[in-house]
């Protein structure tokens, strides 16, 4: 048996139209069936404007330099608002699994207890011939309990059309502190409650070495996690027992060596991959194909 058909066993609970959206972003790209995932993200002119994110290289402000990113670079899938999806789906249809993120935020109002705006539906996935759907919660969020019906909602409405289900968790909250947002316990609680709420893949933030909830140290005793790939075995172990693919945001703009350095970290801990954005369309196209192709070769091992 593949080691794509193994991950798929973790699934059968779900229709062959899901089963069958995992297994073709599976055989897709430079990673194909490898069982491991290098998404491209560009929700981010949305979350933080345009000239934030696509000044430090102009062409990112053209919709369609992003599919082809991902296509020409090997990535499993490309994520992103309505706009952009429009803009991929219309040029390059079937060429690349396409997900639909239906709700975003952005930074023209802040709050500590953020909540995204729905900005696309089931519908406009399927017209757009989506393999899924992206949504984000905030756990910790005093508006976390209208998100979560949301999601449940969606996620119902996505495995009814055989759409597969991607959640970004990321705890946020007037009770979470920044730091608190990373600690490990917080990220290993965000990803449990997106399995719980039936997501098919989770998208975290790779774990920091601290605890965030006084009430959960004790039980961090005896879980090793001084080192990255230890916290990133935790995550993992904390989405049923690594039987939900968990993949890892790359974060905000840095080195290439510590882009590569996290990535040996997460793959050596069990993590499934990585949906990377800025670290990748903020840099020349082929200077950022030359670091999906060095991510793409930790991950094959």
């Amino acid at each position: 048996m593949s080691k794509v058909d193994d991950i798929l066993r973790n699934y059968s609970h779900r229709s062959p139209g899901v089963r069958s959206k995992l297994y073709s972003m599976m055989q897709t790209g430079k990673l194909k069936g490898t069982g491991k995932f290098v998404i491209l993200p560009v929700d981010q002119g949305m979350e933080h404007g345009p000239a934030r994110s696509f000044a430090p290289n102009p062409k990112g402000y053209d919709p369609l330099y992003h599919v082809e990113l991902a296509i020409e670079g090997g990535c499993n899938a490309y994520a992103a608002p309505l706009g952009f999806i429009e803009a991929a789906a219309t040029e390059y249809p079937g060429h690349i699994p396409l997900i639909l993120k239906v709700n975003n935020n952005d930074s023209l109002y802040s709050s500590e207890n953020p909540s995204q705006a729905m900005t696309a539906s089931i519908q406009d996935a399927l017209e757009m011939g989506c393999h899924g759907i992206g949504f984000t919660i905030y756990p910790g969020s005093a508006n976390k309990n209208e998100s979560m019906w949301q999601l449940r909602e969606l996620i119902r409405e996505a495995h009814d059309v055989g759409l597969a289900a991607i959640v970004w968790s990321y705890p946020r909250g007037e009770k979470i502190s920044k730091e608190g947002e990373t600690a490990l316990d917080v990220v290993a609680y965000a990803a449990h409650i997106a399995a719980q709420v039936g997501a098919d893949i989770i998208k975290v933030k790779p774990p920091t070495n601290s605890i965030g909830l006084e009430e959960a140290r004790a039980s961090y005793n005896n879980v090793k996690m001084n080192s990255l790939r230890e916290r990133i075995a935790h995550v993992v172990e904390a989405t049923f027992n690594n039987k939900r693919i968990v993949i890892f945001s790359g974060g905000s703009a840095k080195s290439k060596e510590d882009v590569l350095n996290e990535i040996v970290e997460i793959h050596q801990g069990g993590g499934y991959g990585s949906i990377i954005g800025r670290n990748t369309f903020q840099r020349p196209k082929q200077e950022a194909i030359q670091l999906l192709d060095a991510i793409m070769a930790i991950y094959k091992g």
